[in-house]
């Protein structure tokens, strides 16, 4: 496993780490506790060491907590989110900072997070959406300083509302967050417009969520699939998304002139080329995912003209009709 600095933390983290959205059961159906702990510590096996979770997945804290805990030597950092007191996603215009992040709700989260993980801190506090207009508003850039001091926290950073990169760009600039978390592949390839510049800039790390598309990019995804009743993916995937998506990885292999196997591990790479980015945060549900992934965290990225053919695959969609 190769890893990379995270920003100007001074922290270093694998270039897979893992996403823990599936493992908590609050979204994804079919999540088993015995199989995500066997996932978890294959994970760490392999030299992941960055787990991202959120208060608001399910049992994914107490779960990460129990695995993290057991193996306290291996160095694990811990990432967790602080979801919006008015419970709203993405955070809307015009939204006051106090009625989405005031200090209270940020402490009492955070606390909540420490109990259910058995963990005395966390490697990085995220708000779980972020709006430029907070910048100089509200009290959670001092809250935030506050946890800091205290060593409940060692770095600040937010997850950047879905497919919207240009609501954190001012946030970057200020110096005021360690690291941002945001959507990033080869459909959409948006933040690397302005938002990963600036982070490579000002010395803010990055961490890629959603780099397979949700699946979208690891070419089981054909017009037929099906997802269980309750699973979130059936939104995702929509009217005739399914078959448009398969249509565009179908192209994307030739194009690049690979096997339909190989699609995750060059979308994996895609993301892992931009210099801006720390690492890249795959759900892993199961062990077979897990080794699957982190063989792609060897440091080596795609060459300039696998990048310029997967340039070309850009796909601009509508998410919120």
């Amino acid at each position: 496993m190769h890893y990379r600095e995270l920003g100007r933390s001074g922290l270093s983290v694998s270039e897979i780490g893992y996403g823990a959205w599936g493992i908590g059961e609050a979204n994804w159906v079919g999540a088993t506790r015995e199989e995500s702990l066997r996932a978890l510590n294959r994970a760490v096996d392999l030299g992941v060491n960055l787990i991202d979770t959120a208060r608001g997945y399910g049992e994914s804290e107490r779960l990460v907590g129990e695995v993290v805990r057991a193996r306290a030597g291996d160095g694990v950092l811990v990432a967790t989110k602080v979801p919006p007191k008015n419970g709203v996603w993405p955070a809307a215009d015009g939204t006051d900072p106090a009625d989405a992040f005031p200090g209270e709700h940020i402490r009492a989260s955070l606390e909540t997070s420490l109990a259910a993980s058995g963990l005395d801190h966390f490697d990085v506090l995220q708000f779980h959406v972020w709006n430029d207009e907070w910048l100089g508003r509200g009290d959670w850039l001092e809250t935030v300083t506050e946890l800091k001091r205290e060593g409940k926290i060692r770095l600040f950073g937010v997850s950047v509302n879905d497919h919207a990169p240009g609501s954190a760009v001012a946030l970057v600039r200020s110096g005021a967050v360690d690291s941002v978390q945001v959507i990033y592949n080869v459909f959409d390839q948006s933040p690397a417009d302005v938002l990963l510049p600036a982070c490579r800039e000002h010395g803010v790390g990055v961490i890629v969520r959603v780099a397979l598309d949700e699946g979208g990019l690891t070419g089981r995804i054909t017009a037929d699939t099906t997802f269980p009743e309750g699973d979130w993916r059936n939104r995702y995937f929509r009217g005739d998304r399914r078959a448009e998506v398969e249509r565009r990885v179908a192209a994307i292999v030739a194009d690049l002139g690979i096997g339909q196997d190989e699609i995750a591990e060059h979308a994996l790479r895609f993301v892992l080329s931009h210099p801006a980015v720390s690492t890249v945060i795959p759900g892993m549900r199961s062990v077979r995912n897990v080794e699957r992934n982190t063989a792609v965290g060897d440091g080596r990225p795609l060459t300039a003209e696998q990048l310029a053919v997967l340039a070309k695959h850009r796909w601009q969609r509508d998410f919120y009709s």
